[in-house]
């Protein structure tokens, strides 16, 4: 290249006390490029890698998930006992076999508690029940399945429910109970929390043989 129209010159410049503390600054060199009679000052700053590092990551920009502890064991909470003016622990039972139907009642019960300052203790699903349909024909007496019903139920488990605000709660479920839905209000008990887990016949059965 022709050394008239391009003259390249580098000048390191020394480093500016700030302090009295006689710091100094890193030197960065200056290169003056001379184009057509003028002069271009310019730092020339040494990337510490590839000026391309970094380009496609994009996991840093994803909130950081929290670190999924082991869920412990399902433990029986306490039961409420009643008193004068309020009840116990109840459990608040629907069923029937149109699970929509029995998902959007409960959770009106759900939104009603809220609204009459009721404290639900929890709400959850028991397991499903299965009910098969026999019918036998009119020669022979072999049987056949002629349906499959499922049984589907929910919890709204509340607690120290006042007496006088009962009367009008259990008014207001039964005047807004849709069609092929059952309602039951009772105490809960430990039976009722053990219901909550499908049984495993054969495990137990396991469990068993290795005690003795």
């Amino acid at each position: 290249m022709n050394p008239v129209f391009r003259k390249v010159q580098t000048v390191v410049t020394q480093a500016l006390v700030l302090d009295r503390a006689a710091s100094t600054c890193r030197v960065l060199p200056l290169i003056q490029d001379t184009v057509w009679g003028g002069t271009v000052a310019m730092n020339n700053r040494k990337f510490r890698g590839m000026p391309t590092h970094g380009i496609g990551k994009w996991k840093y920009l994803l909130p950081k998930e929290a670190v999924k502890k082991k869920k412990d064991k399902q433990q029986m909470k306490q039961i409420i006992a009643a008193t004068q003016t309020a009840y116990g622990t109840l459990n608040v039972k629907v069923s029937g076999y149109d699970m929509t139907l029995v998902e959007h009642y409960s959770q009106y019960i759900h939104n009603l508690c809220n609204r009459l300052g009721i404290s639900v203790a929890e709400s959850y699903a028991l397991p499903t029940k299965t009910t098969e349909v026999l019918l036998m024909q009119d020669q022979g007496t072999k049987m056949h399945v002629d349906a499959v019903l499922k049984t589907h139920e929910r919890i709204v488990q509340v607690s120290s429910l006042n007496t006088s605000l009962c009367p009008v709660f259990l008014d207001v479920l039964l005047k807004n109970q849709p069609e092929g839905v059952q309602l039951s209000v009772k105490e809960h008990t430990e039976a009722d929390f053990q219901a909550r887990f499908k049984a495993r016949p054969e495990l137990e059965g396991l469990m068993a043989q290795m005690g003795h």
